[in-house]
C-alpha cells in the first residue's frame, strides 16, 4: 500500500501550511472561534473546541491568541460573524475535491473559489456533486519509526479504531468520528506521537494519477489553500511515492 492512501494529500497540505504559519494561525483562530460559538467555550464540554485548540497548539499558536479566539466565539470579545460553507468540484483527471470554508461574506467567497477552480483546469460543482464519494472519519498518522505495529494495533483497535495500516513511512489510523477522541487519548497515554490528528472527509476510494495530472491537481489545491477563507481541502487522488517525490522536487 506504499504511497496509496489518504495520506498523500494530507502530506502535501501539511508541507504547505508549515510554510505559511501566519496565515495558518489566522485560519486556526477562525476555527477556534466557530467551535466556541457553536458549542460554548468550555473545553471539557465541547469536543469540537478541544480538537480546534489541539490543532492550534500543534501549530505553536500563542496561548493568548487561542484564548482571544475562544472569547470571540462566546461573545466576550467582538469579532466577525462567520458561516461555514463546503464547496465541491473536480480537478484535472476527474479528481474530486471538498473545500471547507469559513467566510463572513458568501457572496464574495463563492465567485473567488469558482475562479480558482477554473483557472487551474477544474470546475466548481453543485452541492452534493462529490460528497457521496467521501465519509467523515477520524484520521491519525504515526511514524513507523516511533512504534511497533503490533503494539499500535493493540492500542488503537482497543480504543475504537476501525483500520490501522502502514503507508510508506507512516501508520495511518482511521476511526469513526465518535471514536476519534478515545483513540487520540489512548495514543497520548501510551506516549505515541501523532503527526496528523483530525476529523476529515476521507475518500471511500482513490483515483491513481500520474505526474502531469498530479501537478495540475496540486496546483489547484495550493491555490485553494492560499485563500484566506479556506480551512481544509480534501481530495480522492492517489499518488505513488515516486511521483510525489518528483512533484515535491519540482516545487522545492
Amino acid at each position: 500500500m506504499a504511497g496509496h492512501s489518504h495520506w498523500a494529500g494530507i502530506k502535501h497540505k501539511k508541507a504547505r501550511v508549515d510554510a505559511a504559519r501566519g496565515k495558518l494561525w489566522s485560519k486556526l483562530s477562525r476555527n477556534v472561534t466557530m467551535a466556541a460559538r457553536t458549542g460554548g467555550g468550555d473545553l471539557s464540554a465541547n469536543p469540537r473546541l478541544r480538537l480546534a485548540v489541539d490543532k492550534a497548539r500543534a501549530a505553536n499558536m500563542p496561548r493568548d491568541s487561542i484564548e482571544r479566539a475562544i472569547k470571540k466565539g462566546t461573545g466576550e470579545l467582538e469579532g466577525a460573524s462567520y458561516e461555514e460553507v463546503t464547496y465541491e468540484g473536480y480537478a484535472a483527471g476527474g479528481v474530486a475535491l471538498m473545500c471547507e470554508v469559513m467566510t463572513d461574506n458568501r457572496n464574495r467567497t463563492q465567485p473567488e473559489i469558482k475562479k480558482i477552480f477554473e483557472s487551474s483546469g477544474g470546475n466548481l460543482g453543485a452541492a452534493g456533486c462529490v460528497a457521496f464519494l467521501f465519509e467523515r472519519k477520524g484520521l491519525l498518522t504515526v511514524s513507523v519509526e516511533d512504534v511497533d505495529e503490533d503494539r499500535l494495533i493493540e492500542i488503537a483497535a482497543e480504543a475504537g479504531a476501525d483500520d490501522i495500516k502502514p503507508t510508506g513511512q507512516i501508520f495511518e489510523i482511521t476511526t469513526p468520528p465518535e471514536s476519534y477522541e478515545a483513540v487520540k487519548k489512548a495514543l497520548d497515554a501510551a506516549e505515541i506521537e501523532t503527526e496528523v490528528a483530525e476529523i476529515s472527509w476521507v475518500a471511500q476510494s482513490q483515483i491513481t494519477i500520474d505526474a502531469d495530472t498530479g501537478r495540475k491537481v496540486l496546483t489547484l489545491i495550493d491555490k485553494l489553500q492560499d485563500h484566506d477563507d479556506v480551512q481544509n481541502v480534501y481530495s480522492n487522488f492517489d499518488v505513488p511515492d515516486e511521483v510525489m517525490a518528483q512533484l515535491a522536487a519540482e516545487t522545492s
